[in-house]
């Protein structure tokens, strides 16, 4: 019995092993590569020059893909003309003074520190001349800054790690749609489209896409399904899991309504290797149109 949980063991890291993209660094050669794969031409013209914020520090887990998430946001934007962006890991970039100046912020896999999570305070911990309530009241206003710049009409884009930057915020987890869960292993996944026919899903051509990637799953304000659904994954599917799970469709991105701002929150992509199909990127340009503004279409509650 020993012997074959043994066997059993095995098997299944080197399954997870497969399942895994390997790592590779950054180069010019690469960023050529997405920006001659991405979309010459966006799904819809702004009627005015659009200016975009990427936020990708991290305090906590480290995702390899982080640099080559920028680095493809910021290219499509430059290939398609559809936005400049800036790149900063500056937690007062976040400042309502400076958010102004820009049309959506992007939060790049912002891991904080567990079981806090909460980004703002993983750095202004550090800060040795600040007291405890100073530190709290500056983190509470940096929070408060992003969400009220969105519910003024500021559009905002979370991917994959994003989600979990202030985690245990309910405020923060009503602005995304959700909170991270957790996750079981790499593997390959097979993305549903909810409704195939939705402009934000075109990239996809009805078709369903699969990729290596963490299953991400959520929990906190993503009970309320308060967004229109865009991608689902059937946790049925899944190896790996806590336990079992009885809603077997879990969404993996959706857009939503944010007082008079938009949302496009996209788990994918765990993996850098991901971009480098041309659906993803339209995916991601077409998501963040939709955010800034520019690419209507039907963004109605699933509750509603």
């Amino acid at each position: 019995m020993i012997r074959l949980r043994f066997v059993i063991i095995i098997v299944a890291l080197s399954f997870y092993a497969k399942a895994q993209e390997k790592p590779f660094e950054l180069t010019d050669e690469w960023i050529q590569k997405i920006s001659s794969t991405a979309p010459a031409q966006p799904e819809a013209r702004p009627d005015a020059p659009r200016k975009v914020l990427i936020f990708d520090l991290h305090t906590g887990f480290k995702h390899w893909v982080i640099p080559h998430t920028s680095a493809v946001i910021k290219t499509l934007g430059e290939r398609s003309g559809a936005y400049e962006a800036e790149i900063t890991k500056d937690i007062f970039s976040l400042d309502s003074k400076n958010l102004k100046q820009y049309d959506a912020v992007v939060l790049n896999n912002n891991c904080s520190v567990n079981p806090r999570r909460n980004i703002f305070l993983d750095v202004l911990d550090k800060d040795e001349s600040l007291s405890e309530k100073q530190k709290q009241k500056m983190a509470a206003k940096l929070e408060a800054n992003l969400i009220k710049y969105v519910k003024k009409g500021g559009g905002l884009m979370v991917s994959h790690g994003g989600v979990t930057m202030q985690n245990t915020s309910m405020a923060f987890s009503e602005l995304v749609g959700g909170s991270f869960d957790y996750h079981p292993p790499q593997q390959k996944l097979t993305l549903q489209l909810v409704e195939p026919d939705h402009p934000l899903v075109k990239a996809f051509d009805g078709k369903p896409f699969v990729h290596v990637d963490e299953p991400y799953l959520f929990n906190n304000a993503y009970v309320q399904k308060n967004f229109k659904p865009l991608l689902y994954i059937d946790t049925d599917e899944l190896t790996g899991k806590k336990s079992p799970i009885e809603d077997n469709i879990r969404y993996v991105s959706w857009i939503k309504k944010h007082g008079k701002g938009r949302v496009f929150y996209v788990s994918p992509s765990h993996n850098a290797q991901s971009f480098e199909d041309e659906r993803m990127l339209k995916f991601y340009l077409d998501g963040l149109q939709y955010a800034l503004g520019d690419l209507e279409c039907d963004d109605t509650p699933m509750l509603k």
